[in-house]
């Protein structure tokens, strides 16, 4: 294999390549092509006996620090395609445009409008699943799960019900002393009454109730569920011939359904006593003024706007946590991720619906 060299003809100013020019030779060509440069008014290299294209691509670069072009470098015939074709490839193109992340961002936006659509998808699916195993449990009562309801029951009731009470207690004597801070001002520091009773009736008993079990009790289901999955123990369930929707998933959805509403007019009772508090102590209203005041500010409309929401909210929280429990594929890591995504998913949900809800209620002046 002939070694490539190249040779400086100064009479003729003439540079000529001989050689193998191929990849087996980089090394020896990087070596030849960084010599000095040198005045040159051409390249001969008809002496190359074999040429490849990296051998073209040094020799371009060569030819360059030469000052001159791949076209004045002189190749044998059959060698002219090959140095024809590298040239159009190595045309030097204009550098790539910045687009300060903006295609990476739209590419974000696109996957997560995608993934939230399959999620929506999934749940609508889950959710018709669901109504099949309660149609089923209603022609046939005698196949519900009596025990794991009355057992999910004093879970996510029983087990809340003093966190649901302090925490709505808590928010209730907020409300009421930053309403009756601002409505001193105006000399209405008996409105606050109309401000804790309305807000609590509406709003917050349900909303603050249903944000404590999407914390509590979503993530308690996904992880049970969940944990079940990875151990295979529904896949067990299927093989005994049992339907993990009416094993699994009614129990907790009954339970919630029962619970969630009474817990609501729990959290009402404790918002309304707390307001109460920060009136008669804060306020120095007296408290059978306060309780009179309540007593006329009651409306039945509030009422029910409040406590419509909870059976939504219910269904929506062991919907959630029930099927990002099914969804674990068999991992530790998976059922933290899982675990994750529905308390992100039913905060989310809860907090967009009861917002609509309360539109919907302001439209149609209920």
């Amino acid at each position: 294999m002939p070694e490539p060299r190249i040779d400086i003809d100064d009479a003729h100013g003439t540079v000529r390549a001989s050689g193998d020019w191929t990849l087996a030779n980089a090394g020896r060509l990087l070596e030849l092509t960084r010599a000095p440069e040198r005045e040159a008014r051409a390249i001969d290299a008809r002496d190359i006996d074999r040429l490849d294209s990296a051998g073209v691509l040094l020799l371009s670069r060569f030819a360059q620090r030469l000052g001159l072009d791949l076209e004045d470098v002189q190749v044998r015939e059959e060698q002219r395609a090959l140095v024809r074709a590298v040239d159009q490839v190595g045309d030097d193109r204009p550098p790539r445009q910045r687009d300060f992340g903006i295609v990476a961002m739209v590419g974000r936006i696109g996957l997560a409008v995608r993934k939230v659509y399959a999620e929506m998808r999934d749940l609508l699916g889950f959710f018709g699943e669901s109504l099949l195993a309660l149609a089923r449990l209603a022609r046939d009562p005698r196949r519900l799960r009596l025990t794991s309801t009355v057992h999910h029951m004093e879970q996510v009731g029983l087990d809340a019900m003093p966190l649901v009470a302090l925490l709505t207690f808590m928010v209730g004597a907020v409300v009421a002393f930053l309403g009756a801070g601002v409505l001193r001002d105006f000399g209405a520091e008996m409105y606050t009454v109309d401000l804790v009773t309305y807000s609590f009736l509406r709003e917050f008993a349900v909303l603050l109730t249903a944000i404590i079990l999407a914390g509590r009790t979503a993530s308690a289901f996904t992880a049970q569920i969940g944990a079940m999955k990875s151990r295979e123990e529904i896949d067990a369930i299927r093989t005994m011939g049992l339907d993990p929707m009416e094993l699994l998933v009614v129990p907790r959805m009954l339970a919630l359904l029962i619970m969630l509403p009474l817990l609501t007019f729990v959290g009402m009772i404790a918002g309304l006593l707390g307001g109460a508090l920060v009136g008669s102590a804060a306020l120095d209203i007296p408290f059978s003024l306060y309780y009179q005041r309540t007593y006329e500010v009651i409306y039945l409309n509030d009422f029910i706007a409040g406590m419509v929401k909870a059976p939504v909210f219910a269904m929506l929280i062991a919907l959630i946590g029930c099927l990002e429990g099914m969804k674990v594929t068999g991992t530790a890591q998976s059922v933290g991720e899982r675990t994750t995504s529905s308390v992100v998913q039913t905060l989310s949900l809860v907090i967009l619906i009861d917002a609509a809800a309360a539109m919907f209620f302001r439209e149609i002046g209920f």
